[in-house]
């Protein structure tokens, strides 16, 4: 079978061997609307950064603007009067191909302009396809792949892009991270790099390589960190989560300091984390079901502070089609898990993501899934037609659907579970609960705010929508956490009242 082409040609894939670019010393974390700028004469680079895919791209990003914030440079996720601007790409699906080509060009149409002197290309994208890209873009002024991107700082150096090492930020004064998302009170903990499941679908190992955990006493420090920046709701996140510490125990059996006993494993990493930060809101993304132990159910039903909210990708509802994409579990351990969680921890909201029109789905395949979906009701669903991604086992498989299929299918999936979050939002009307604000909404003449309750993800999931509390009122302030009334549902977002509105942590 032909591999679709990004652009006009296959491309290479490049296989993930390093770990991933960290500050020399992780001192503190940045956190700026627009622009973080060096201590001492503003005279460094304006550096913006354009993040494409995944929330760990994000935290990527962030790591290399507070790298190149510590050499004095000016970091933002503004363009349009950046010299040097850095596209950190997504090579996950087509889609996400083809939008980082795009964005990359517009890049290279600033440069044109005479706005930007130079074009840095990195992440996901160009660790498959490297050699291709600097083929086709030559425009570009530098590729560097997810191995390479510690090198961004010594390699801007060396093109005079970046100030002499003797003018840097003070080691002790360097950020950890810059936080660049326009709600800086959310944030993301990426516990672990890559995975060692081989789903059939996927190509992040061919990118980001085999499992690798971080040590607890670094994603403490970070988390720490973060907290001192303002950030009240933490996302945990890897790409499998439920994976954590596995590789550190198979590889020394000791904790990542050496300071004795067995390496921890993701309860005991949740601890550690709840020990040592005073952050408010956890909320646990990626959790594969195969992982998800009783140990860490009865920890997620005692901790008022995890949040009852729980991010775990079935992929399918048939087995038949489970075991063709090469996942860990099938439909009786999807329900085993559920129904563990669900006795264990009040209000829980679940949300999974589902895929259709994978190679050979017949439609007695798609009718399981759609009943386990009925079956179980998860509060919130993804779902995404099947995209052939080359090297991967799928790519090979007999049996691809043709496009109108798996969009009548998606649509069909969609659908269902427009009716069952309607229902499960209209249930809320009537109770008072916990809301984040995110933002101030100033265009609106219903609303005055937006916010999320404990069953809301950021960017993924639906809002609340915030009423005035009287004419004149501004809304209640970003970062801040209140109590609500839910007065009215929509399709996917909740409409409330303020009950209690002084602040319950973040932004003072």
């Amino acid at each position: 079978m032909s591999r679709p082409p990004l652009r006009t040609r296959n491309l290479p894939v490049f296989p993930v061997t390093a770990e991933p670019v960290r500050p020399e010393v992780p001192a503190s974390v940045a956190a700026a609307e627009h622009a973080v700028e060096p201590r001492g004469p503003a005279s460094g680079p304006r550096i913006g950064f354009v993040t494409l895919g995944c929330d760990k791209n994000t935290v990527d990003s962030e790591r290399m603007m507070a790298a190149l914030a510590g050499q004095g440079a000016r970091v933002s996720g503004e363009v349009q009067d950046a010299e040097v601007v850095v596209v950190n790409t997504c090579g996950f699906i087509e889609a996400a191909k083809e939008e980082s080509i795009e964005t990359i060009l517009e890049a290279c149409a600033l440069k044109e302009e005479g706005n930007a002197s130079a074009v840095v290309a990195v992440g996901c994208l160009v660790q498959r396809y490297k050699e291709e890209l600097a083929r086709e873009l030559p425009e570009v002024d530098l590729f560097m792949g997810l191995t390479e991107m510690q090198g961004l700082v010594p390699e801007l150096r060396r093109r005079g892009l970046l100030v002499e090492e003797g003018r840097a930020v003070p080691n002790m004064e360097r950020p950890l991270r810059v936080l660049s998302t326009d709600t800086p009170h959310t944030s993301f903990l990426k516990i672990s790099e890559g995975c060692d499941h081989a789903c059939a679908f996927c190509a992040i190992p061919h990118m980001r390589g085999l499992h690798r955990s971080h040590p607890v006493e670094e994603l403490v420090r970070e988390a720490q960190e973060l907290e001192r920046a303002g950030v009240v709701e933490l996302n945990v996140i890897s790409q499998d989560t439920t994976w954590y510490g596995r590789d550190l125990r198979r590889r020394n059996g000791r904790g990542a300091a050496g300071e004795g006993g067995p390496a921890p494993l993701l309860p005991g990493l949740l601890r550690a984390l709840l020990d040592g930060t005073e952050i408010p809101w956890y909320r646990l993304f990626y959790m594969y079901p195969s992982g998800i132990t009783r140990e860490l159910v009865e920890l997620l039903g005692s901790s008022d502070r995890i949040l009852p909210y729980l991010d775990m990708p079935i992929q399918h509802g048939s087995d038949r089609m489970l075991e063709l994409m090469r996942r860990p579990e099938r439909r009786a351990t999807i329900r085993e898990r559920v129904r563990w969680l669900r006795d264990a921890v009040p209000d829980l909201t679940l949300r999974t993501t589902v895929i259709v029109g994978f190679p050979g789905e017949t439609e007695e395949d798609f009718r399981e899934m759609q009943e386990l979906l009925e079956e179980i009701r998860f509060e919130r669903v993804g779902a995404f037609p099947y995209s052939l991604e080359e090297d991967t086992r799928a790519a090979e498989m007999e049996g691809h659907l043709p496009e109108e299929v798996k969009q009548e299918r998606l649509t069909e999936v969609m659908d269902l579970q427009r009716e069952i979050a309607f229902e499960e939002n209209e249930a809320q009307v009537g109770r008072v609960m916990e809301a984040l604000v995110d933002r101030r909404v100033e265009d609106d003449p219903e609303f005055v705010a937006q916010g999320r309750t404990a069953s809301q993800a950021a960017e993924v999931d639906g809002v609340t929508q915030i009423l005035p509390r009287a004419e004149g009122d501004p809304g209640p302030e970003p970062g801040r956490r209140i109590q609500v009334e839910v007065v009215g549902s929509l399709d996917h977002d909740l409409v409330a009242r303020v009950v209690e509105s002084e602040s319950r942590g973040g932004t003072p």
